[in-house]
């Protein structure tokens, strides 16, 4: 089933069980989920806690995702359990969670951006960035269903960060690899080769270098594949360090048996090997920059008529708990920035950038739209729109953007809820009720498809 040139190259690796390996990955994959916990108090019933995440959690089956309100409202995410060891990295290597600026360089579906964006909280700014325009897309709704309301989205190459010279505190580089990791999936079986992991290697390489510039003194690189090739992990660590002045962090993984500490010539990286852990194959390390970075200075570039007028900004604050100095008119749009206005000119100069925050309304003819953002954000006012719970059919018929009927006759604008959890608006205009469930995201299955489903059963 795998292909001979890996098989012996593992078989050579030391730190690597080949035979618990091989036969692990002939075995189905280990499904998980990450809870929000600024949404969802609950947890899965009998299920088993991922010990290096405070919120991870392995359930017994595949459930139907798509078909889960819950799942929508972003009250949790489908996360593979090894990348989760993301949380670890950072909670043992940054010092202060003050005022920092994070990077998610290649954020892509989304998991480790919303991870990040719970870790830092939400007075510190988070860049969540991914290249390919459609993937981009996916990933400025995954942080929209998440709702923490710190994060920006942007499209651009790796080498626009260096413009950005000291900026982040944390980058995190989950980059693109041979993906033998995934092998439980025969189509990374295929698309592997000995010489495809050499153009990962190199392709690395330049990624490394390309963002290098933008983090601070003393900021912390956390860099991740899904691959057990050492000429795509601790080798590329290792060719960083010998051009640049930083020092590789050693994590504490006592309590977490199965996970191997990689040791390469004082280069510390974390394997997770299916076989010895419950998850996917995953490579971690974490280095600190010891080097001199200058800051680029960011001169005030303050654009008028980007501010909303007072009437919007009254209106965004009684319905937000969002700071009133980071409204952002665009057009006929009003958003709420994670960053003061001067930091977003100076990355909207830099940067392509393509989810500005949580939008909050649209204006039309004088009149104030709530956006579906808002529905989902984590900084809604309770109580500022009335609420309508409905059931599990009606919700994902709300969910698929068919009709629905609702029980008030409460005409304007409500939240409809599922199980406590805001889904969306709908606008009762009394002779029928908009679904205003955003048409890009709706889902396709019919109702009748939840007979067949098997649902998370929670606790």
């Amino acid at each position: 089933m795998f292909p001979d040139d890996f098989i012996q190259r593992i078989s050579n690796q030391k730190y690597i069980d080949s035979k618990a390996l091989l036969k692990a990955l002939e075995e189905p994959s280990p499904v998980s989920i990450r809870i929000n916990p600024s949404k969802w108090d609950k947890k899965p019933l009998n299920t088993d806690p991922v010990l290096w995440c405070a919120s991870g959690y392995y359930l017994s089956n595949r459930p139907s995702y798509t078909l889960d309100p819950i799942f929508h409202s972003g009250c949790y995410y489908p996360q593979e359990a090894s990348s989760m060891f993301l949380e670890q990295a950072v909670l043992q290597s940054v010092q202060s969670f003050h005022d920092i600026r994070v990077l998610d360089l290649c954020g892509a579906p989304g998991g480790k951006s919303t991870h990040l964006s719970t870790l830092i909280g939400p007075d510190n700014l988070l860049v969540a960035n991914e290249v390919i325009r459609s993937r981009a897309a996916v990933l400025a709704e995954t942080v929209t269903k998440w709702g923490y309301g710190n994060t920006l989205v942007t499209q651009n190459d790796p080498a626009v960060f260096g413009r950005l010279e000291g900026y982040f505190d944390i980058i995190l580089v989950d980059a693109p690899c041979s993906g033998e990791g995934m092998f439980r999936n025969i189509t990374a079986v295929n698309e592997w080769s000995a010489a495809n992991t050499a153009h990962c290697s190199e392709r690395q390489k330049r990624i490394l270098m390309d963002i290098w510039p933008a983090l601070k003194e003393n900021g912390i690189l956390i860099y991740s594949t899904c691959t057990f090739n050492p000429g795509e992990n601790e080798e590329n660590i290792k060719w960083l360090i010998e051009r640049h002045k930083a020092e590789s962090i050693r994590l504490n993984i006592k309590e977490f048996e199965g996970v191997n500490e990689i040791d390469y010539h004082g280069i510390y990286g974390y394997g997770f090997h299916p076989g010895k852990i419950r998850g996917e194959g995953f490579f971690m390390s974490v280095i600190r920059k010891t080097g001199n970075q200058e800051k680029k200075a960011m001169k005030s570039q303050r654009i008028p008529e980007l501010k909303p007028g007072k009437t919007d900004i009254e209106t965004a604050g009684r319905w937000t708990h969002f700071v009133d100095d980071r409204f952002l008119k665009r057009g006929d749009e009003v958003f709420a920035l994670p960053c003061e206005m001067d930091e977003y000119i100076y990355l909207f100069h830099n940067l392509s950038i393509i989810k500005a925050g949580t939008k909050i309304f649209t204006i039309k003819k004088n009149n104030y739209l709530p956006s579906h953002e808002l529905a989902l954000s984590c900084r809604l006012r309770k109580d500022i729109f009335p609420t309508e719970v409905i059931s599990l059919p009606t919700a994902i018929s709300y969910l698929r953007r068919d009709n629905i009927s609702l029980q008030s006759t409460l005409k304007g604008w409500t939240i409809v809820t599922y199980e406590g959890i805001n889904l969306g608006f709908v606008n009762n205009i009394g002779s029928r009720v908009n679904n205003y469930f955003p048409v890009e995201w709706r889902i396709r299955l019919d109702v009748s498809a939840l007979m067949k489903s098997q649902p998370i059963v929670w606790q």
